[in-house]
């Protein structure tokens, strides 16, 4: 009849309506709210994306919803059976009176909706009755381009560098450090944690051959720098600023205490003594001499230490200055240098107080990393909550991180982003199918079974319309 058919063709859209929202809701959360896609949106680290291949449904939670889902599922299959039982019982009392054939109507509409919408539910997960029905069976069925899919989504909607870098300036990474690290506690496991990863790096620096690397390099950095000018330069900034005036000061006290001592002035009398002739000695010549040397010396030195202007500070200027230049021009003089360079750095002596300072700082890390001594963690802990709180104080710098770290970090995304893809892609590509679709039927199969019910309603109306209409027709 037409109005059969109108009825049936009702339905069969209904159905496809049904299924195609169903589909429709099922990728949009496999592609939004997956719960790798969760954890890595509520914790922001790639490795909270590394599903497990199979899946446990252990916690409360998990078991609370799997409850209310099979609650629901009873519930729908019940409402299923009574419309189906309505149907029997009013087709039985139509003879009795025609408003049966409306309560009829609506129950086998009713009926055939919450069918349609059991299979199209069913249909998603897996195949109904165990049935090789084609297009059933659905996720399952296309694990593979849900994965491919799903990376996809990920690299072109989530990682896309404009998003990615709008999102990171909104953290202000510069005060999360500072914040960090003035806490005392944290700066206090940050302190134990680089020093047990301190023996380590020790050993690891010896076994590899770095310490030898390193020690050619220094070695060879000292070889290839020029001394001669540098020295110079040294040496005429010291006579720039005067300092050479304060070491002659020096200088002449010192020759003057020298002199003035009853040892040397008796080396330098039986000096003179050697070399005057006998007819002197007899009158003491020696002594006499001595005296007047010492005399007049020290009388020259008290001179010029009391007279800023004396002519021989001039002089004493001119001779340091004509050093300075020579040191700085002459071949002769860099090259004694150098060769003074490579006597000291060929040195046994040097070796091995290299290695003596190595070993006492080595085995210094040992006992800090043991907790033997406190010293060095308690000077890193002091050192990272000055740091915390100088970052604190200073917003140029904090600043300054934020956009260092916004840089870096939007290259890295940029460059591993499809990386990611394809991580998540073989994520999902290896995930047990079977357990994924229990662990998805329990956080929303509840809402899908309640499309059953208004599977059920929406076809009850729909019949009870159509037989309504078809009823009028016929009076008519």
């Amino acid at each position: 009849m037409p109005g059969q058919k109108r009825e049936a063709r009702l339905r069969a859209r209904l159905t496809r309506a049904s299924t195609s929202f169903l589909l429709g809701l099922i990728k949009t959360w496999m592609a939004g709210t997956s719960p790798a896609m969760t954890a890595v949106g509520h914790r922001g680290r790639l490795q909270i994306m590394t599903l497990p291949a199979t899946f446990g449904i252990d916690t409360p939670g998990d078991a609370v919803r799997a409850a209310e889902l099979r609650r629901v599922k009873l519930l729908a299959t019940g409402v299923l059976a009574a419309t189906f039982a309505i149907f029997l019982g009013a087709k039985a009392l139509l003879p009795v009176h025609p408003v049966f054939g409306f309560i009829a109507a609506f129950a086998e509409a009713a009926t055939i909706g919450g069918l349609a919408d059991w299979y199209a539910v069913v249909a998603l997960f897996k195949r109904p009755l165990g049935l090789p029905i084609p297009h059933t069976a659905i996720i399952q069925s296309n694990q593979q381009r849900i994965a491919d899919k799903l990376g996809e989504f990920i690299e072109v909607h989530f990682l896309e560098s404009a998003p990615v870098e709008a999102k990171l300036r909104q953290i202000d990474f510069g005060s999360f450090i500072a914040d960090w690290l003035r806490d005392r506690k944290r700066s206090e496991d940050l302190a134990r944690f680089a020093l047990r990863l301190l023996p380590e790096a020790v050993a690891a620096t010896e076994n590899s051959g770095l310490m030898t690397f390193v020690s050619r390099r220094i070695t060879a950095q000292l070889m290839a720098i020029d001394l001669a000018p540098l020295a110079a330069g040294t040496l005429r900034a010291f006579v720039k600023e005067g300092r050479h005036q304060g070491l002659l000061d020096d200088l002449l006290r010192g020759v003057h205490q020298m002199m003035t001592q009853a040892e040397t002035m008796a080396m330098i009398r039986e000096k003179i003594r050697a070399e005057l002739p006998t007819l002197l000695k007899l009158y003491r010549a020696d002594k006499f001499l001595v005296n007047k040397i010492v005399a007049s010396a020290t009388a020259f030195f008290e001179e010029v230490r009391n007279d800023p202007q004396h002519p021989f500070r001039g002089e004493f200027d001119r001779m340091v200055l004509t050093f300075v230049d020579r040191l700085g021009t002459d071949p002769a003089y860099a090259e004694r240098i150098a060769g003074l360079k490579r006597d000291l750095l060929a040195r046994p002596e040097l070796t091995s107080l290299a290695r003596h300072i190595w070993e006492n700082v080595r085995t210094f890390f040992e006992r800090s990393a043991s907790g033997e001594t406190q010293v060095l963690e308690q000077y890193l802990v002091r050192m990272f909550v000055k740091a915390g709180e100088a970052l604190a104080g200073d917003a140029e710098l904090r600043t300054e991180i934020n956009q260092g770290l916004v840089a870096v970090m939007r290259t890295v995304v940029a460059e591993q982003k499809s990386g990611v893809s394809t991580f998540i892609s073989d994520q999902v590509k290896s995930w047990d199918m079977g357990q994924l679709i229990s662990l998805i039927e329990i956080n929303i199969g509840r809402d899908l079974q309640y499309i059953r019910f208004n599977g059920s309603l929406i076809g009850g109306l729909a019949g009870l319309a159509l037989y309504t209409l078809e009823y009028l027709l016929r009076l008519l």
